[in-house]
């Protein structure tokens, strides 16, 4: 393990459109921010082949080059982005406290404040073929990508209110949505369900689950298995949806940081302020609710607010000290 410590005013554990956007706005409040952009660089939209629905791009843009853009910016107004993970956490419970981090397992870095911006995984069905056509027709995101099916047959794979909630909005887009159910129930509630059983061109397939996706480059067909009988059926469909929830990746702040019985944490009322001082969450890894990349962009301005203020509150230790050594 290096010797050397590094001091920072601002971490951001984590990138994507929350940890860019909290980077550019904390790097021209002077938060000098360092990034580590974790093993996924641009997080979840470096997946994703189009985004249509961000605001200020009118004729859309593909994901990946999104996070190429909002890393320049960052980077433009002094951010150092850093590709590597944070491997180690031990926050301070003090007000005004250091928090202290190690990354890539062996650099030690203490910092001010620690805005967290994780995200969260989309959960597959990891099936070779589903996995092969993910972007090209396999989707863990029906609102933002739903648009691109308009008049076509898709599938949705799930049974819980989320899977019920975006069959629902795929219905209205879509010719026919079928829903597959790998229980003899839903797991939705009753609500949800009426409201699926309600729409005329959704069709259920209960003890259902995916065989194999068919297609070589894009999403041609369905093989379905029936658990129960072990029939197997094929369908024509342009598009999978995989609803079957998602893990925020916040396994290393256990222990340290209030979450819910699923691992989000939990932030104070409106603001992204954790249960301990100078440490802010942001995007997905907080948000179970929209999981969108503006909403992600929204917390994450949010959060280098909240850091800013923090800093302003407490008077900069970095400040302090530089006035008692007459630095």
């Amino acid at each position: 393990m290096s010797d050397k410590i590094e001091r920072v005013k601002t971490l951001i554990i984590g990138s994507g459109p929350a940890g860019y956007t909290a980077a550019i706005y904390a790097a021209r409040a002077d938060l000098k921010p360092v990034m580590y952009t974790g093993m996924e660089p641009g997080g979840q939209l470096t997946t994703t082949t189009e985004v249509d629905n961000f605001p200020g791009y009118p004729e859309g843009i593909d994901g990946p080059t999104m996070m190429v853009q909002l890393q320049q910016q960052a980077e433009r107004f002094g951010t150092e982005v850093r590709i590597g993970m944070i491997t180690s956490v031990e926050f301070s419970k003090e007000k005004g406290g250091i928090h202290k981090v190690t990354a890539d397992g062996e650099k030690q870095i203490e910092a001010e404040t620690i805005i967290i911006s994780t995200g969260a995984s989309a959960k597959y069905l990891n099936i070779p073929s589903e996995q092969r056509l993910r972007g090209g027709g396999v989707s863990a995101c029906a609102v933002c990508d739903g648009f691109f099916y308009k008049g076509q047959d898709v599938a949705i794979v799930g049974a819980g209110d989320t899977a019920a909630e975006e069959a629902s909005y795929l219905a209205n887009i879509c010719n026919k949505v079928t829903m597959l159910v790998r229980r003899d129930e839903m797991r939705a509630s009753k609500a949800m369900q009426h409201r699926v059983h309600s729409i005329k061109n959704i069709e259920v397939r209960y003890n259902t689950e995916v065989d194999e996706v068919l297609g070589e480059q894009v999403v041609e067909g369905l093989r379905m298995k029936n658990n129960k009988t072990g029939e197997k059926e094929e369908i024509a469909i342009t598009g999978l949806f995989v609803a079957i929830g998602h893990k925020p990746n916040t396994d290393i702040f256990k222990g340290q940081l209030d979450m819910d019985e699923t691992g989000y944490l939990i932030t104070k009322g409106k603001s992204t302020k954790t249960n301990l001082p100078g440490v802010f969450a942001s995007g997905d890894a907080q948000d179970k609710e929209y999981r969108q990349a503006v909403t992600a962009a929204g917390s994450g301005c949010m959060a280098a607010l909240d850091a800013e203020r923090y800093l302003a509150s407490i008077g900069s230790v970095e400040e302090a000290v530089a006035d008692q050594y007459k630095l």
